[in-house]
This record gives structure tokens, C-alpha cells and sequence, in this order.
């Protein structure tokens, strides 16, 4: 079990490439949002409580402690973007970090994030970080946690689910106030999803060394305004690239993205 602190910087400046996607179609996921009213609802909250004991863990240091992450190891491979991750990283900040290199600026790009956000599982002795593995779902809640510095708020109740065929579950059971209510000073406020790839460059200070790049080529953000109590968003994946396993695959794929051959990688 590895354990990291985290320093978030505060509101994230805007990046004139990251456009907002269509609501609902994302190119990689499809998402729907599901309110108070909506039947399907009551089947994507899973009850940690009457779930078998034996599945579900109480993280104990998470419970805890104030921006920390720890790494967890999944009993399946789980495809985020149609990469097959067997570890993750579990954030006291309502996210869950789905990168292999784990660094400070774990806030940044390459989570899946319910509700990200500056809370503080250490307030209360009530606050748990807690989460379940039965082989074809990995669900992490953050369970009565509170806003560091905005306790009087109130308590907050949501989890992430991750199922082994992809798809990606964030449920929402106590929202005590709106979320666009929730200062991004001291950290960001975010839900949605973000992939990176990183690329190991020569340093020009030491050549010998290399320097780490990452590139977030993608990005799911919610709005926040339909984050309320007893709500849902279900994230279905759609076909990618990785599927197929040679080029004439992918330049006949009708599933997947607008494939062509590219002259200057000869790939």
C-alpha cells in the first residue's frame, strides 16, 4: 500500500484547448444523468453497507488524514479508455488518480472524480473513506466527509463505481449544499473524468536525465449545478482504437474514431 501526500494548487487556470464536450457524448463515454425521480437510479448506488463485510474495507489512514492518496491493487483489469489498469489511487479529495506515475499535482488530469473537492476525512470521527472489491466492481465512497475550513456546511455521502466491463458509475447521496457553492481557492472543484499520456523527455539542464510530460488528450467535465442528493451519472464506454490489433483494423473500424494512415509515422 503506497501512501502520498498531495498539494493541490488552488483554482486551475483555464486552458484555451480544453473545449466542453457535449453533455452527453464524449467521444470516449457516453454519460447519462440520472435525478431523484428516475427509476433506474435505486440500481446504481451500491450499499456498502449491505454489501458482503468481507469485501469492504474501511481505509484506515484515508479516515484519517487530510490530502493523502493511496494506492490500491484491483482484483480485475479495469479499462479506462481502453487501457487495462490493474492498480489505482484513492484521494482523500473525492477522486480516485487512475495514473501509474504518482506525483503532488494528482489533481490535474488522469482521474476519475465524483466530487473533487478540499475535504477533510480527519473532522470527524463519523468521515470514513471506505471501498469494495468483488471481482467485477470496485466502489470507492467517501462517506461523511466534510469541506476542510466549511465543516458547518455540512456532511457530504458519494461514491465511484468501477465495473470490469468499463463502465463507470458516480453515486451521490448527501449533497448538503450546491456544489457551485464550493470554494476552488485551496483546491479544485471539479466531476468528471480525465486521461493523460506522458512522454519522457532529455532535460536541457542535464542531458543525461529525462523529464516527464504529461498530455492530457481528454476530458469529461460534469456540471455541477445537477449534482444533487440521491442523483447518478452513468458513464458507458464507447469502442476504441485499442481494440483492434492491426492497422487494417482500425482504417475499415466503423466503431471507432476516423482512422487513416499517417505518412510521417508510417503508422
Amino acid at each position: 500500500m503506497l501512501l502520498c501526500p498531495y498539494h493541490p494548487p488552488g483554482r486551475e487556470p483555464a486552458s484555451p484547448d480544453r473545449r466542453r464536450l457535449p453533455e452527453d457524448n464524449h467521444s470516449y463515454y457516453v454519460s447519462r444523468i440520472y435525478g431523484p425521480g428516475d427509476a433506474r437510479l435505486r440500481g446504481l448506488w451500491v450499499d456498502m453497507a449491505a454489501a458482503n463485510r468481507s469485501q469492504v474495507k474501511i481505509h484506515g489512514i484515508l479516515s484519517n488524514t487530510h490530502r493523502q492518496a493511496s494506492r490500491i491493487v484491483l482484483s480485475f483489469d479495469f479499462p479506462f479508455y481502453g487501457h487495462l489498469l490493474r492498480q489505482v489511487t484513492i484521494a482523500t479529495g473525492g477522486f480516485i488518480f487512475m495514473g501509474d506515475v504518482i506525483h503532488r499535482m494528482l489533481t490535474a488530469t488522469q482521474y476519475v472524480a465524483p466530487l473533487m473537492a478540499n475535504f477533510n476525512p480527519s473532522f470527524s470521527r463519523n468521515s470514513t473513506v471506505q471501498y469494495l472489491d468483488n471481482g467485477t466492481v470496485f466502489v470507492v465512497q467517501w462517506d461523511k466527509v466534510y469541506l476542510q475550513g466549511k465543516e458547518d456546511m455540512g456532511s457530504f455521502t458519494f461514491q465511484a463505481a468501477l465495473h470490469s466491463t468499463g463502465r463507470i458509475v458516480f453515486g451521490y447521496k448527501e449533497i448538503p449544499v450546491p456544489v457551485l457553492q464550493i470554494s476552488a481557492t485551496q483546491h479544485p472543484v471539479k466531476a468528471g473524468l480525465s486521461d493523460a499520456f506522458m512522454i519522457l523527455n532529455p532535460s536541457p539542464d542535464v542531458p543525461e536525465s529525462r523529464r516527464r510530460t504529461i498530455y492530457e488528450y481528454h476530458r469529461v467535465e460534469l456540471d455541477t449545478s445537477k449534482i444533487t442528493n440521491m442523483s447518478a451519472v452513468e458513464f458507458t464506454p464507447l469502442p476504441t482504437c485499442l481494440q483492434h490489433q492491426s492497422c487494417e483494423m482500425c482504417v475499415t473500424s466503423e466503431l471507432t474514431f476516423n482512422c487513416s494512415w499517417c505518412h510521417v509515422l508510417q503508422r
